[in-house]
């Protein structure tokens, strides 16, 4: 079987597979979301956080909600990793230093999970396990709560309220988030993945020194990694680490994982708000994006030219023989058009054009279909973004659900797609024109750009990849990505709320015959148009430094 031949198969594969899970899956959150009734290790939750579930929330307190829960986990993330050197699980690894603490905790908490240490050299069971795999859980609760709240707020009329932040962060963990994980767990250990709690080990012996590698409760971490769309590994490899992706299979499983809840959440919204047709006309949206960057990514992999090139049978540079040119190529664009983060070859190892793919996808803003949570209310922001330039087309209020789109709501809109191409390259242009950040770049001219501008690309959209040739261990990239993190994640929420607050207060308008059908191919296909052109505009010159410029010229 050939190599192409290999790769559409999976391709194929994965698809059915997704397609399989995503009624059940979407009905039963939407569910979840929908219900009164609470369940009895969630009653116990609510009173030891002393939260009241039943109260309803306007967005300035559902937002309040989001903040302080997300600082005060910030907070406890930064003092487990200062503290490991006196903490028990510890494996005999020393405190974290202050810059790389504060880093890994807003990474973490922001469902970034960039990681500027080596995991298998750095952190102990207890902050593995005990920090960052708790908060893989709850950070991806806490974006599926803000998606929630603004399909709420397109679903509701003459109200502002969004629901309560308390109940949503706790049912995303305890009825979706938990249970699915400990069954894809299963599935890992059952197909090779790691889990125990093992001390460091010797295992081999060569020339001048030994090898070690120490354990961990690997599968459970891995599980919720990609589930939650987190991306943090337990090991520097990450996903290309035979422990914690040892066969081709469990990858195709990973990347079915963590694309499943952010294509099901579409379904979520369109029962939510009374309208299949609505969460399929976003299907749509995010597959078509999702499919053309897949076949993109194989032919620049696969079509290099070159004697190499011909002989391994693509690519292979930086990958898996094991995954091959195919399945690493799904992976990488599944991972950089969500906020997963994860990978199982190198990117900066790609070829120029498949580089500059990866950056595209997350400069995209994570939509196609992003991550848990995050893609969905970053879509329907598109989708109000779409609906305000068809409404200047034909000279009417734009309308959306129901709602009508004034300025109000055009105002938040715009802030929120603003935000993250301006930290992007406003960090980027520093990094490039201070003196010391570019020493931290492995290679110069258009790939070392590309290395900064990537980096910072996917901490302001909140995916966590590296180009895998800078060394981001240093204050400057400590900080200012850290920054870029917090601001790319919490920045955008406040729109998104204030913009879930404005819908609901409104009352619905019925349609007409002038109203756009915007469950209708023909909104699909501007909305498409629309966050590609938008993106282009904005990253054009950047990507021209870079990876355009690397591509043309190999």
């Amino acid at each position: 079987m050939s190599p192409v031949l290999a790769g559409v198969l999976q391709l194929l594969a994965l698809i059915a597979a997704l397609a399989l899970a995503y009624v059940p899956l979407g009905d039963y959150m939407a569910k979840v979301y929908s219900s009164d009734k609470h369940w009895r290790v969630e009653k116990w939750i609510y009173k030891g956080i002393g939260a009241n579930p039943d109260t309803e929330m306007r967005w300035p307190a559902y937002l309040r909600g989001v903040l302080a829960f997300s600082a005060v986990s910030v907070l406890f993330l930064y003092l487990l990793q200062r503290l490991q050197g006196v903490l028990p699980g510890s494996l005999g690894f020393s405190s974290i230093d202050p810059d790389q603490a504060f880093n890994t905790a807003v990474s973490f908490v922001t469902n970034t999970n960039w990681q500027s240490y080596y995991g298998e050299q750095a952190m102990g069971h207890l902050v593995q396990t005990g920090g960052l795999a708790v908060q893989n859980f709850v950070s991806a609760a806490v974006g599926i709560a803000v998606a929630v709240a603004l399909v709420r707020g397109f679903a509701r009329s003459r109200t502002g309220e969004l629901g309560n932040f308390w109940s949503d962060l706790v049912r995303g963990v305890v009825r979706i988030l938990v249970p699915f994980s400990v069954l894809a767990a299963l599935v890992l250990v059952a197909c090779g993945v790691i889990q125990n709690f093992s001390g460091i080990h010797e295992v081999g012996q060569f020339a001048g020194g030994s090898q070690q590698w120490n354990g961990g409760a690997v599968a459970s971490q891995e599980a919720v990694k990609e589930f939650g769309t987190n991306g943090g590994g337990y090991f520097n490899a990450n996903s290309s680490h035979p422990f914690e992706n040892p066969t081709p299979f469990t990858n195709l499983f990973e990347i079915f994982l963590l694309l499943v809840i952010p294509f099901s959440l579409t379904r979520t919204f369109g029962r939510m708000v009374g309208s299949l047709k609505q969460g399929y006309a976003i299907l749509a949206t995010m597959a078509t994006i999702w499919v053309g960057f897949v076949a993109l990514m194989m032919w620049t992999e696969f079509a290099h030219h070159g004697p190499a090139f011909d002989i391994a049978g693509g690519a292979m540079e930086g990958k898996e023989t094991r995954i091959g040119v195919g399945a690493s190529s799904i992976f990488a664009v599944s991972t950089t058009l969500t906020s997963t983060g994860a990978v199982d070859s190198f990117h900066s190892s790609f070829t120029g054009l498949g580089g500059g793919i990866t950056i595209l996808g997350m400069q995209l803003g994570e939509i196609a279909p992003g991550g848990t949570g995050s893609g969905l209310y970053g879509m329907l922001i598109m989708a109000v973004i779409a609906v305000f330039i068809a409404g200047l087309m034909v000279g009417r209020t734009p309308e959306y659900l129901g709602k009508k789109i004034g300025t109000r709501e055009i105002k938040f809109a715009a802030c929120y797609i603003l935000i993250t191409p301006a930290l992007v390259l406003v960090f980027t242009a520093a990094a490039m024109a201070l003196p010391t950040p570019g020493n931290s770049m492995t290679n110069s001219g258009a790939h070392g750009f590309s290395e900064i501008l990537y980096a910072y690309t996917s901490a302001s959209n909140n995916n966590g990849s590296a180009f895998a040739g800078l060394n981001a261990d240093t204050q400057w990239f400590n900080t200012t990505l850290g920054l870029a993190m917090a601001l790319g994640r919490f920045l955008p929420m406040v729109f998104v709320l204030a913009l879930a607050g404005s819908l609901a207060e409104q009352q619905p308008v019925p349609a007409t015959a002038g109203t756009l059908r915007t469950e209708k191919p023909l909104f699909t296909g501007l909305l498409v148009g629309a966050i590609l052109i938008i993106t282009g505009l904005t990253y054009f010159p950047a990507l021209a430094l870079g990876p355009l410029a690397e591509g043309l010229a190999s």
